[in-house]
């Protein structure tokens, strides 16, 4: 295989990966949307969230650049069960509790409002992003010995035993378990840039999270960036011709998938295959660097590779000329040198 490794580490680097000033950007606008949540609360009268917990791409720093800002912030809510109940002492049904949070969080700022979704509290943002609030409570069983504790969402269907940590602690497990796992969430940031490149794929291919899943799955170290990226690509889609279904990795009997022909899944692993097509040509005895750029701006939809050739061009036409240069004064210099030490020049 044509090796493009330090064009594919350089794509993830200044392309895939977010910049630390919008890693910033977003770290503000978690906090200024827990402080309004806060402050709305308690002037509401409710009860203050015992804490919040970073979740999904943003906790497992999974999360890929979009030109559009269409960032999902997860940023999970946490109460005490027994501070969760209504006017007449009852508790507070799923969808209470969504609809008080929904409620504290608006504070008639938004050009569109929050809204109550099947499992958080979405807050629109101007600039294209959005944060997901999805709320939970603590539920203390007292024991003989202890004191029990458990989480539960408020989903769609009632209170759902869940815990946002549990899936960040998945995550981090994995990667400790695997051969590279700073590589790992590498290719797991490509494939999911990979998934995004097209606007016309979004709406129906697999969620970033069922893209996680396969690549801990499934994932190839290897001593090349391209070839561990490449070889993880045909090992997930391998796995997906077998089998479409994806289960959640910390909720046992839950999948990510809806059956056995999921559409999101087959449509992702559909795209996997044409892009290893695509690089076929890198296997070629006779494959250019020219070509084989050409094939990764194709896999990623960008110009980025073949731009990346042509400033190697440019620079490789403009080093003689500096090198020339260089060169040039520094014997002119000498000659001053030598005029110097001579007697100071001809009117000495």
């Amino acid at each position: 295989m044509f090796d493009c490794a330090k064009d594919v580490r350089a794509y993830h680097d200044q392309e895939v990966t977010l910049p630390k000033a919008e890693q910033d950007q977003m770290r503000n606008r978690r906090d200024a949307n827990r402080s309004r949540l806060r402050n709305g609360l308690a002037k509401a009268g409710e009860p203050a969230p015992l804490e919040f917990v970073k979740q999904g791409s943003y906790a497992m720093r999974t999360m890929t650049r979009d030109p559009d800002n269409d960032y999902d912030i997860d940023d999970g809510v946490y109460f005490a069960k027994e501070d969760l109940v209504g006017e007449r002492g009852a508790e507070m049904t799923s969808l209470q509790a969504r609809q008080m949070v929904r409620d504290a969080v608006d504070d008639g700022k938004f050009n569109r409002a929050p809204e109550v979704r099947s499992n958080c509290v979405r807050v629109y943002y101007q600039a294209g992003y959005h944060v997901d609030l999805p709320v939970y409570r603590r539920v203390v069983t007292k024991t003989v010995f202890d004191d029990e504790i458990h989480y539960e969402l408020a989903s769609s269907s009632g209170w759902k035993r869940s815990d946002a940590r549990d899936v960040s602690d998945w995550y981090e497990d994995q990667r400790a378990n695997s051969a590279d796992g700073l590589q790992l969430r590498r290719i797991n940031r490509d494939l999911k840039k990979f998934a995004r490149s097209r606007l016309s794929w979004r709406a129906g291919i697999l969620s970033g999270f069922g893209i996680t899943v396969v690549v801990t799955e499934r994932f190839r170290q290897a001593d090349r960036e391209d070839r561990a990226f490449y070889d993880t690509m045909v090992a997930m889609r391998d796995r997906l011709d077998w089998n479409l279904q994806i289960a959640h990795p910390v909720t046992p009997g839950d999948h990510i998938t809806s059956g056995p022909d999921d559409t999101r899944a087959r449509c992702f692993r559909d795209k996997l295959t044409e892009a290893t097509d695509t690089l076929q040509p890198l296997f070629d005895a006779d494959c250019t660097r020219e070509r084989a750029l050409k094939c990764w701006d194709k896999v990623f939809a960008t110009t980025f590779f073949s731009e990346r050739l042509e400033n190697e061009k440019r620079s490789a036409l403009t080093a003689p000329a500096i090198i020339g240069s260089a060169t040039l004064l520094g014997q002119t210099a000498a000659a001053a040198a030598a005029v110097s030490s001579a007697g100071g020049g001809r009117h000495a």
